[in-house]
């Protein structure tokens, strides 16, 4: 969610070039900027949701936002195996816990003695 300098920012300075499938607004500057490099470009920017993150970005348009593709994919280019957008769930109750970890009581699996551990000798 866009706070109110970056609101009159987009207002003034920026033009929509398209919407994502949940609704996130994408603009790009209506004038060529220079980067560090001295190259002249559009800036791109995304206004978030409340409470979203940047990875919240779906592919479709990542590569637009950081200026390695030239316009956005169209949703139809997203592949089978490409899964929908899930929020980071590290450090809360949803969090992975593999088998044996302290969370899931501590208890590995006993090994195949497949491994036999290396000494120096001396």
């Amino acid at each position: 969610m866009a706070n109110l300098g970056t609101r009159i920012y987009t207002r003034f300075k920026g033009r929509l070039v398209g919407k994502d499938a949940d609704g996130r607004c994408y603009y790009e500057a209506r004038t060529l900027n220079r980067t560090g490099g001295g190259e002249k470009r559009h800036e791109r920017w995304v206004i978030y949701h409340k409470g979203e993150d940047a990875s919240a970005v779906p592919p479709e348009w990542w590569g637009w936002l950081h200026h390695v593709d030239a316009e956005p994919l169209p949703e139809s280019a997203r592949q089978p195996w490409q899964q929908p957008w899930q929020p980071n769930r590290t450090g809360t109750a949803e969090a992975y816990h593999p088998p044996g970890s302290d969370c899931q009581g501590g208890q590995r699996a006993s090994t195949t003695s497949d491994y036999e551990a290396w000494y120096p000798e001396g």
